[in-house]
């Protein structure tokens, strides 16, 4: 997408952390920007700081809710014009022993980290494609999504979907001009695990698995905090949109994890014949 200026971004999880971090990024190109998130203290910082380089709208709503998700959508056009960019970034990161699964704890993850990003191309993509002009789509995974790691086992489920999901879009979008990027961060300084503990389903545990998790969460935070910060991760998504690249790293914190799993993969394959 050579030009930014004049297009309209709709970032979901567009409050806080990466998802802001987009939203400046875009404001500061001249995009117009809609946010959506559940948090409207945060929106309405969000719009207030913004307003200041470009026109704001913003949304609260559930990325789960398909009818909300079209109703917005509707909104969003007929106030701002027609979406030219969308990023679903929505996504939580909360996480469960795999003694205490449940599929309530399953629903939630895949619902927003997976279905979220579905219903937003679904939801925009039609739209994209009929009008003929071209769009770009950014779906936000993980390195988590590349290998599997230490981000646990519902986490990486979601963030391998979305990989898949984007990988295959790419290529069924380019008879459209419609460009495919996959956002894989490492760390990056948010605050996603506080943002998804609050939001997560309630589970019961006991003194010392409570004690065993905040140790393991403190231990995460930290780990984050040190990494890239969301204003540089929004720079680096606004320059793959317009390069139309398809991956987009953060770091290469990953690397190891993912040559030693290509080569398994091709370790296990048949040999040549």
């Amino acid at each position: 997408m050579d030009r930014i200026d004049g297009k309209v971004a709709f970032i979901t999880g567009g409050a806080r952390g990466i998802g802001l971090g987009i939203a400046r990024a875009f404001a500061r190109s001249g995009a117009k920007v809609a946010l959506a998130d559940i948090d409207q203290a945060s929106l309405a910082a969000a719009k207030s700081e913004l307003s200041e380089l470009t026109t704001v709208e913003t949304f609260t709503f559930d990325v789960r809710d398909r009818d909300a998700y079209a109703r917005v959508a509707d909104e969003t056009e007929s106030r701002l014009g027609p979406v030219s960019i969308l990023c679903n970034n929505a996504g939580v990161a909360g996480e469960q022993h795999v003694t205490r699964l449940t599929y309530e704890y399953w629903d939630w993850v895949i619902g927003i980290n997976l279905n979220g990003v579905i219903n937003g191309i679904q939801t925009f993509m039609l739209r994209m494609i009929k009008r003929g002009d071209g769009g770009h789509i950014v779906n936000t995974a993980s390195g988590a999504g590349l290998a599997a790691s230490a981000s646990g086992l519902l986490y990486t489920t979601s963030k391998f979907a979305v990989v898949g999901l984007s990988e295959s879009l790419r290529n069924s979008l380019e008879p459209f001009k419609i460009g495919v990027s996959v956002l894989c961060p490492g760390p990056v300084n948010t605050k996603i695990l506080s943002n998804s503990r609050d939001a997560q389903p309630p589970t019961q545990v006991t003194a010392e698995e409570a004690k065993i998790f905040e140790t393991a969460i403190a231990r995460a935070n930290a780990f984050l905090a040190a990494g890239v910060d969301p204003d540089e991760v929004g720079e680096m998504v606004l320059a793959a949109v317009k390069a139309n690249r398809l991956y987009i790293h953060t770091d290469r914190i990953m690397a190891g994890l993912i040559e030693a799993r290509t080569k398994m993969l091709l370790d296990a394959m048949p040999p040549a014949k």
